[in-house]
């Protein structure tokens, strides 16, 4: 094994020990625990949630990843089918992506009017700011990588038969549609970022100190008595907390 791949397996290992002190302080307390992960197509957004999971009690962890919007969903409030899988006490939930689809593909692509759009943007806040108010702890994670990263990754998916579950119509065009992406990607951070719900911007073309470094900025974020304070440090370069002295950090 070569010194790189060990000295990431020995990291990844210490830092999935604290988020499961982490957990059992969680189940202990009562805590709700809702993390988001967006980001552009093959942003790693599976490989970090994977390792958040990989040593996670299954009966108090859930990753919800939502498929195409029903007919009934499209009838309904559309924060509607989102909240049954939002965290009761004791849990933590990762979200595969969230509602934060009408701002990014949705919008993108078509599928949502421009009521509908600006609609979102004047609901999404006081949402969150509802699950606040009942107790959940909510992060957001948006995970940001290069269009060499993307155009290899996701030429990458399409060579690999292991990753073929992967690959859908909207990969095929997400790199012509990059800079439509920059731009909803950039109107999404700079309305929905609070003091109460703030982004965080992931520097993800180096998969593996992506996870690291957000692991590492979770353990910061929350309470644990008996973490280790020294492995909760991430590199402030590759994850950073949104606001407009941040923005120019943003992939163009």
């Amino acid at each position: 094994m070569s010194g790189g791949k060990s000295r990431y397996k020995a990291e990844l290992r210490r830092l999935q020990i604290e988020l499961v002190k982490f957990q059992r302080h969680l189940i202990e307390y009562d805590h709700r625990i809702l993390i988001l992960f967006e980001g552009r197509d093959a942003a790693g957004k599976d490989g970090v949630i994977k390792r958040f999971t990989a040593h996670a009690s299954p009966r108090e962890t859930r990753v919800v990843a939502l498929g195409k919007p029903s007919d009934r969903d499209r009838d309904g409030w559309y924060f509607q089918r989102f909240v049954p899988h939002l965290p009761v006490a004791r849990e933590m939930v990762l979200f595969n992506r969230s509602w934060y689809n009408r701002a990014g593909v949705e919008r993108v692509m078509g599928f949502c009017s421009e009521a509908e759009y600006r609609a979102f943007f004047d609901d999404v806040v006081p949402f969150e700011q509802l699950l606040i108010r009942s107790g959940i702890q909510l992060f957001k994670y948006y995970l940001d990588i290069s269009r060499d990263a993307q155009a290899e990754r996701l030429e990458a998916r399409r060579r690999d038969p292991l990753k073929r579950w992967k690959t859908s119509p909207i990969d095929e065009v997400a790199l012509a549609h990059w800079d439509d992406y920059s731009m909803a990607r950039n109107e999404m951070l700079a309305r929905t970022h609070t003091d109460a719900t703030p982004w965080y911007v992931v520097r993800a073309d180096h998969k593996k100190s992506a996870r690291l470094n957000v692991m590492r900025h979770l353990l910061s974020q929350v309470d644990c008595p008996d973490k280790d304070r020294h492995l909760a440090v991430p590199d402030a370069d590759m994850v950073f907390e949104f606001g407009a002295e941040s923005a120019d950090r943003l992939e163009a």
